[in-house]
């Protein structure tokens, strides 16, 4: 019986609010983690209370890309101290272009860029990745 898989030959889009300025080979950094504290109760010596703390969101990492001027402005705007917190839109496509998933970041700027070597002996691509700071993200 053949597999049947939506999301066999996926495809993801990258929105800086709701545009695109490029596209990417990898989106990484879709994580986030509550802490959890512990507290020993005197007498109940079989468990640990556990109580949900802070939840922390690493940064969102786009890789390998050719993008416009958009994200390098926007980067460059940060370096000069004017930081546009901005919404960035990632939506997981199945193989018949059809949205499956997305996942909306608040409050994002870039917090690095990086190159890749130029070399003209080669085709790779310019940008190497772009690391987004954000207030967390959540199901859109």
């Amino acid at each position: 019986m053949a597999r049947v898989d939506p999301y066999r030959s996926f495809r993801f889009r990258v929105e800086f609010d709701q545009g695109q300025h490029g596209g990417f080979v990898r989106a990484k950094g879709l994580a986030r983690e509550t802490k959890v504290d512990t507290y020993r109760e005197g007498g109940v010596n079989d468990f640990e209370h556990k109580f949900a703390t802070l939840t922390t969101f690493g940064p969102l990492i786009l890789e390998r890309g050719l993008a416009d001027d958009y994200l390098w402005n926007w980067h460059e705007d940060v370096i000069q101290g004017r930081i546009r917190r901005r919404t960035v839109t990632v939506s997981l496509h199945d193989e018949a272009d059809q949205e499956v998933w997305r996942w909306v970041f608040e409050g994002a700027f870039p917090s690095k860029w990086s190159g890749s070597d130029l070399d003209a002996s080669t085709g790779q691509v310019l940008v190497e990745s772009v690391e987004l700071t954000h207030h967390g993200f959540k199901r859109g």
